[in-house]
């Protein structure tokens, strides 16, 4: 499963929420991406989330104030990378798991609130076999909301 020179994309690409869905087993309310855009195998991507009133957690998150909730912004981190890796490593990939295994550095800078459009940037630091850790930030407009490092881990079903 290593990076190889067949398996970077020469040109950045993108993915709607259909293809999202092939590679990810992440369904409504929990698919944190509507799509990717900007992906460079085996390197980066950053996923695109429109907040809308309308997600379920708003209903308590915080009734009359409602902001996303920090931990989601680390999910859409997550599934922003994991949908990269699918994409890097190929189609024998799809529809895997990808169990995070450490969260670090996790900061909250600003809140995100419904209508915003939050951009999640993520990059691979390293990959050892199935095991790849990334830094990922999520950006409403200039402003970051949140960043963190995170590792996770390939897992069959």
């Amino acid at each position: 499963m290593a990076i190889t020179a067949a398996t970077v994309h020469t040109a950045p690409y993108e993915i709607d929420v259909r293809r999202i869905m092939e590679v990810l087993p992440h369904r409504y309310p929990f698919l944190m991406i509507d799509k990717l855009i900007d992906i460079r195998k085996g390197e980066s991507a950053t996923g695109v989330k429109n907040v809308s009133i309308n997600e379920p957690f708003f209903q308590g998150h915080f009734p009359g104030a409602p902001i996303l909730p920090g931990v989601l912004l680390i999910e859409a981190m997550a599934q922003t990378a994991a949908a990269l890796v699918v994409e890097s490593l190929g189609p024998d990939m799809e529809g895997k798991l990808v169990y995070f295994m450490s969260v670090e550095n996790a900061r909250f800078r600003k809140p995100v609130f419904p209508g915003d459009q939050v951009m999640v940037h993520t990059s691979r630091k390293h990959a050892r076999g199935r095991a790849w850790k990334f830094n990922g930030e999520c950006k409403v407009g200039d402003d970051v909301a949140a960043e963190a490092v995170f590792c996770a881990m390939i897992v069959d079903r």
